[in-house]
């Protein structure tokens, strides 16, 4: 009797130990959580998550703008003229690590910072948070407080529709423009589009609500921009070292690097959202073209490659670029969505070259790159 009394006993320690270290890992995940909380509803990425990746050693740089912490690289001679790289979904400035080199190298100045809810920089935890004027306001503020003056000024992707109401914001900063991969929604001149650009954002959250959610395999597996919209905004944890792979030709050490700035899920609102806001705001983007962009004289190039799947599948987006009366348009031949990933080296020196006037396309060993097509 006693010595099951004793059994007994040892068995129930064993299992009130068990449930007191799982309590203990648990508390101390959440008390984690709440430690990397700077501010109500604001979140930030451990430095530690940025330990040793592959070839971007550069010095952080930070700058608090409306009590978020913004982080942005500022490489090469202070006195250099300025390229400023602005990134897209759901990239952040490590996606420029093989360009800044060569750029610096050539005696220019580097700015690349990283926006909101991306890279090194805080993340609101709500998605609420994010708008496109956001964004927006956030860049130009940060463009101003660093007295940043003759700019060339590079945009991929979701940076484009950011970067171009920089210009119409403030356009005497500006003295060219290189696009890649990118454009800004806008509905065009016309009394009907007018009329459109008031209805259109609230007709598309209607169909995305009606729509509804896709998974990860609908998603790769369909085509269409609504389908990338939903799968973004409705997924419990966005998969971005997946949307890398399936955009590009990343590695294993590239995926882990761009997943970095997302522990879990709590840090992902701000990719999350991006895509959802794109068609938000077509008046104000209308407006930056009928005031600005379509006086634009100074240098302006679309370099796009010929295997990305999202302008590819949206030639809209480029389309609408040529609104701007110096644009010129060249395609680079090999890379898919992400070049400065896949041609790094090869697209700053188109970039040095297009300051120099005489930008050249050029094309690269696709060395096994298989996107799918699914934009």
């Amino acid at each position: 009797m006693m010595k099951k009394v004793i059994y007994t006993i040892f068995v129930l320690s064993i299992i009130f130990l068990l449930i007191f270290q799982y309590s203990r890992n648990i508390n101390d995940e959440i008390n984690y959580e709440r430690f990397n909380i700077v501010a109500p509803g604001v979140i930030r990425t451990p430095d530690i998550y940025f330990k040793n990746l592959d070839g971007y050693n550069f010095k952080p740089n930070y700058i608090v703008i409306n009590d978020v912490r913004i982080h942005y690289l500022d490489e090469g001679p202070k006195d250099g003229q300025i390229i400023y790289l602005l990134h897209g979904e759901p990239t952040w400035s490590y996606l420029f690590r093989k360009m800044i080199p060569v750029l610096t190298d050539a005696g220019y100045r580097v700015i690349a910072p990283d926006m909101v809810g991306f890279g090194k920089s805080d993340k609101y935890i709500s998605t609420d948070k994010y708008s496109h004027q956001m964004h927006v306001d956030t860049m130009l503020e940060l463009i101003k407080r660093l007295n940043l003056n003759n700019i060339t000024a590079h945009f991929h992707d979701w940076g484009g529709p950011v970067g171009f109401r920089l210009i119409a914001e403030e356009p005497d900063r500006f003295i060219r423009i290189i696009a890649s991969n990118t454009g800004m929604p806008a509905l065009g001149r016309g009394i009907n589009n007018d009329i459109m650009s008031f209805l259109a954002f609230p007709i598309f959250k209607f169909t995305i609500w009606l729509q509804g959610p896709v998974t990860w395999e609908e998603f790769i597996g369909g085509d269409g921009f609504s389908n990338w919209i939903r799968y973004s905004k409705y997924t419990d944890n966005l998969d971005i070292g997946g949307i890398m792979q399936i955009l590009g030709s990343v590695n294993e050490k590239e995926k882990a690097a761009y997943e970095a700035p997302f522990p879990n899920a709590t840090y992902k609102a701000g990719a999350q959202i991006f895509p959802y806001l794109i068609p938000s705001e077509l008046r104000k983007n209308e407006k930056a073209f009928r005031e600005i962009l379509e006086k634009w004289e100074k240098p302006f190039l679309i370099a796009n490659s010929d295997n990305d799947p999202v302008t590819g599948n949206t030639p809209g987006l480029a389309e609408g670029l040529k609104r701007i009366p110096s644009a010129e348009q060249i395609m680079i031949y090999g890379p898919g969505h992400f070049l400065q990933e896949e041609a790094g080296p090869e697209y700053a020196q188109l970039i040095i070259d297009f300051i120099n006037g005489n930008p050249k396309s050029f094309t690269i060993d696709k060395n096994g790159i298989d996107k799918l097509d699914i934009l």
